[in-house]
Formats: structure tokens, sequence, C-alpha cells
């Protein structure tokens, strides 16, 4: 079956199949790496993207399911120019250690601060329990939220001058 979607900023027009995971989908067939497998059970947050402004868990959603969607990966830095703050924030504090988990965080990072631009830690904390990491303990990942919070603050307030 074909499918059309836009990813990144770019509408694409592709064939799937049935059972086609959207996970291996973005990975094997459009090449957009930083999405990671993890337990392929929707329960790390290694595969999270963001669909029509929504995290999901991309193991979880068949590749068919993405017709007539806005999709965005980690690799879609140009189009959503906020990605770009999030990613260095987290390397300013810290929170990057394998670096496994850090595209599903800042992917759930960014569709935070699009509802609340100046969360408190509990609900940083509320907001990537959906993604887990092994190395950090996690405090540098709510400093990096905290982080990207004041920056596109900062940002803003240029941006209105």
């Amino acid at each position: 079956m074909f499918i059309k979607f836009k990813i990144n900023g770019e509408e694409k027009t592709a064939e799937v199949n049935a059972e086609d995971r959207l996970l291996d989908f973005i990975r094997e067939e459009l090449y957009l790496t930083g999405t990671k497998e993890g337990c392929g059970e929707g329960e790390c947050g290694a595969c999270t993207i963001i669909m029509d402004n929504k995290t999901v868990p991309s193991c979880l959603v068949y590749a068919y399911e993405a017709d007539g969607k806005e999709l965005y990966t980690i690799e879609g830095k140009k189009a959503l120019e906020e990605l770009e703050v999030i990613q260095q924030a987290f390397v300013d504090a810290g929170a990057v250690q394998c670096g496994f988990c850090i595209p599903g965080m800042v992917m759930a990072t960014k569709i935070l601060l699009d509802k609340n631009i100046n969360p408190r830690r509990e609900e940083i904390r509320e907001a990537l329990q959906g993604n887990l990491c092994r190395c950090t303990g996690y405090v540098k990942i709510v400093d990096g939220v905290e982080l990207s919070a004041k920056r596109l603050i900062e940002r803003r307030c240029k941006v209105n001058e």
C-alpha cells in the first residue's frame, strides 16, 4: 500500500507493507537512524518520535498509520528549530552519556515545552516517565530540560524585542 506523509518538514510518498513497523520504516527505508530500538515493546522511549504533535513509540505503530500524518524524528532540527536548542542544552547540562536514550528524551522534551515552557522538576520527571535511561540517573536529564526551557524562553524574548 502507498502512504503519503510529511517527515521532518518534507512531503513523502512511500510503499509500505501492512506488517511494517514505523520504527523499521524510518530507520531502514528513510535512513533516519537517530530513532533507536530499545525494548520493542513501547516501554523504554528510545524510539519516541513526534506524530501530529504527540509523542509516540514508533515500535508500536504500523508504518501505514503514518498516512496523512506529520512526523518528526531527532533529525528534524531544520524543520523544528527548538530541537537544536534542546539538543545543545542536553550536551551543556551533561545529560548525554551513551546517547542511546537521548533522541527519545529530546522529542519528549519538545512536546513538554510546547505545552509548558516553564515546567517544575516534578512535571519534567512526569513528562519523561516513559523514557528510560541506564546511564545518567535522570538528574542531568532534568537539568537539561530546565536549561532547554530557559534558553527557549530567552530566545522567544529576543524575538519579541
